[in-house]
C-alpha cells in the first residue's frame, strides 16, 4: 500500500483513552488524525469547512451517548459520502451484526474490539485509497464538467454527434450545415476538450469508471 500523504482520519469515539490509543497508532504509523469525542463535536468541525479535497476516513465507535455512530452513517449515505469518506465501525462483540448490515449498506468494514493493530492499520490505508479514487474521480468530472460549459451550442451540437461515431458528412446534414463548418466546429471541440480524437472524446465525456 502506497503511503497516504495528506490523508486525515477522524477519531469518534466518547472514549478518550480509546482515542489516545489510536491517535499514537496511526501516527506511528505516520497517519494524521484528529479526535471527536461525540457525533455532534465531529459534524460540526466537518461542517465548517469545505468538502474534503485530500482523503480521509472515519473510525467510528458504534454506540456513544447522545447521537450513535449509526445515526451519523445515515447522515453520511444521505450526503453521498460513503466513497469520499469511507466510514470504519469500531464495534464491540454484541454489536457485529449491526455492524455487518452497515457494510452491506455502503460502510467500508468494521472492527471488533479488542483489534488487531496490523488488521485495523490496513483497512485504513484501504479506505484512504479508496477515498483518494473517488475524490480523483470528482475532480475530473468537475473539470469535465468546466470544458463542457466553454462549449458553444453549435459545438455541443457536434460534439455528441461525433461521440456517436457519425461521420462528418451526416453530422453535416443532420445539422443543417457545411461539412467544412463541422470540421472547424470538430477541430474546436478537440481543442477545447484536450483531445486528439473521436476515441479520446468519447472517453472523457462518458466520464471514468468508479
Amino acid at each position: 500500500m502506497q503511503p497516504q500523504h495528506n490523508a486525515l482520519i477522524h477519531l469518534i469515539d466518547d472514549d478518550a483513552s480509546v482515542r489516545e490509543a489510536l491517535a499514537w497508532l496511526l501516527r506511528s504509523r505516520h497517519l494524521s488524525s484528529i479526535g471527536h469525542a461525540s457525533v455532534e463535536d465531529f459534524l460540526a468541525d466537518w461542517d465548517a469547512h469545505q468538502r474534503p479535497t485530500d482523503p480521509c476516513c472515519l473510525l467510528l465507535d458504534v454506540r456513544m451517548p447522545g447521537t450513535h455512530g449509526l445515526a451519523l452513517f445515515e447522515t453520511w449515505i444521505a450526503r453521498g459520502l460513503t466513497g469520499l469518506c469511507p466510514v470504519i465501525f469500531l464495534t464491540g462483540h454484541a454489536d457485529v451484526p449491526t455492524a455487518v448490515d452497515a457494510v452491506k449498506r455502503g460502510a467500508f468494514d468494521f472492527c471488533e474490539k479488542p483489534f488487531s493493530d496490523n488488521a485495523l492499520v490496513d483497512r485504513v490505508e484501504q479506505a484512504l485509497a479508496l477515498s483518494r479514487h473517488h475524490q480523483d474521480l470528482a475532480r475530473q468530472s468537475a473539470q469535465q464538467q468546466q470544458m463542457l460549459s466553454d462549449l458553444t451550442e453549435r459545438e455541443l451540437e457536434v460534439l455528441h454527434q461525433v461521440i456517436q461515431g457519425l461521420p462528418n458528412k451526416l453530422i453535416a446534414d443532420q445539422l443543417g450545415i457545411s461539412v467544412r463548418t463541422v470540421e472547424v466546429h470538430r477541430s474546436r471541440v478537440f481543442e477545447k476538450m484536450g483531445v486528439k480524437s473521436a476515441v479520446e472524446l468519447s472517453n472523457l465525456v462518458r466520464g471514468p469508471k468508479a
